[in-house]
């Protein structure tokens, strides 16, 4: 049984729910985003805050700490519909709406509002990123890893290709249209705006895929250099980046919308911030 979350978040609450009921609205034109750079905050234990999912999906792995706690909440988030990776188009475009505009998608990095229908391959598309780069581990686009929603998100053609399959770690310099990103030769560093929520996603491939149903044991680590190994870094960093971008009221909302139309798990870090200190 799931439990039923109540949040403040009546722009994006009623966002989505114009696209689940189909409604129209005008449309637009390409522009950046409007965000809002959350302030520094330290995510302890001594700030953690109880949720409603407690009692019931989380259950298991209350009061649990360090490779216990990274134990259960494998098991729970493992309890998974899985889509098709041509299945992801649709979803991307319910997940990551633009709550200002139910005709866009906000790109992850470039943090760009862009039309929903332009998506594809083409130079001025969006496309699917895989935040965990697929190729470290080597899943490629396969039902599992390869299509989770939990670490996928749009991104505009050309910005997904500078990033490759690059770690993340500070630095670098900016390039067009990179709202804020920046890249070098091994690394790539998000907008501050999403540098929690990357942070996040890699931390939750890493306790959602332990090598146990036939997909590699996926694990940060604090290198730049992995290749197609199945680790992704840099750990350190994305512990910083938790730390200082906790998540948004969209980051929130995206779980939401996963776990009850699509995936039916959820990211817990996003849910429970203290946790990533609990286990790294």
């Amino acid at each position: 049984m799931r439990a039923i979350r109540i949040r403040h978040r009546k722009p994006l609450a009623l966002a989505t729910a114009a696209v689940l009921a189909g409604l129209t609205v005008p449309a637009a034109t390409t522009t950046p985003a409007m965000a809002t750079t959350a302030l520094p905050a330290t995510v302890t234990a001594a700030t953690a805050t109880a949720t409603d999912y407690d009692p019931t999906y989380y259950a298991d792995a209350i009061g649990k700490t360090g490779p216990a706690l990274k134990d259960s909440l494998h098991t729970i988030i493992s309890d998974q519909t899985k889509i098709s990776y041509s299945a992801v188009w649709n979803a991307l475009k319910v997940t990551d709406q633009d709550p200002n505009n139910s005709n866009n998608v906000i790109l992850l990095y470039s943090g760009v509002s862009r039309s929903k229908s332009l998506n594809g391959g083409d130079v001025g598309d969006w496309n699917r990123e895989h935040v965990w780069a697929k190729s470290h581990g080597d899943f490629g686009t396969s039902t599992g890893p390869g299509t989770d929603l939990h670490h996928l998100r749009p991104e505009d053609v050309r910005v997904n290709s500078i990033r490759d399959n690059k770690d993340f770690d500070n630095g670098g310099s900016s390039f067009t249209d990179s709202g804020g990103s920046l890249t070098d030769s091994d690394s790539f560093e998000p907008r501050d705006a999403v540098k929690g929520d990357v942070a996040r996603m890699i931390l939750y491939m890493a306790v959602r895929y332990e090598g146990t149903d036939g997909w590699p044991d996926l694990e940060p680590n604090d290198s730049v250099t992995n290749g197609s190994n199945p680790y992704h870094g840099r750990l350190s960093v994305l512990k910083q980046w938790h730390e200082q971008d906790p998540p948004s009221a969209f980051e929130e909302n995206r779980n939401d919308v996963i776990y009850d139309s699509y995936q039916h798990n959820r990211n817990p870090f996003i849910d429970h911030p203290e946790w990533v200190e609990s286990i790294w």
